[in-house]
């Protein structure tokens, strides 16, 4: 593994505290304590379950990147674009029901769908490289 992915592995690793702290945040919303409604109850589900789907899916991502012919800006897409795609499919759910009441979401709708363009970019371009490595 390359410096480079090691050390963004590192940096994926202790983002599982935040995840862990979005799981006890959970524990609060499904026993009532957080007030939600339907909606965001279960936007805040996706949410944290596509922060850990997408965190281990990082991980995994970055043990084939190093076994690319990618070089320059491809190599990079091919390591942070699953990474990226966790933070702001994730964040694009709790923002978008974010507020008193929700019901549907609000106009930060838009950071989910960036979030899920930097997912199909980063595996294709990982898939495409360890193709033609």
């Amino acid at each position: 593994m390359t410096d480079a992915s090691r050390l963004i592995a590192g940096v994926i690793l202790l983002t599982v505290v935040t995840i862990e702290f979005g799981g006890y945040f959970m524990t609060k919303i499904v026993r009532g304590h957080v007030p939600m409604t339907g909606f965001q109850k279960s936007f805040a589900r996706a949410g944290h379950a596509h922060a850990g789907v997408l965190v281990i899916f990082s991980l995994v991502g970055l043990l084939y990147v190093d076994q690319t012919g990618l070089s320059g800006f491809w190599l990079w897409v091919g390591r942070l674009g699953i990474p990226v795609a966790a933070v702001l499919m994730s964040g694009g759910f709790f923002a978008s029901s974010a507020g008193k009441d929700r019901t549907a979401p609000n106009q930060f709708l838009w950071i989910l769908w960036l979030g899920a363009l930097s997912l199909a970019v980063g595996v294709l371009t990982l898939g495409i490289g360890l193709i033609v490595a």
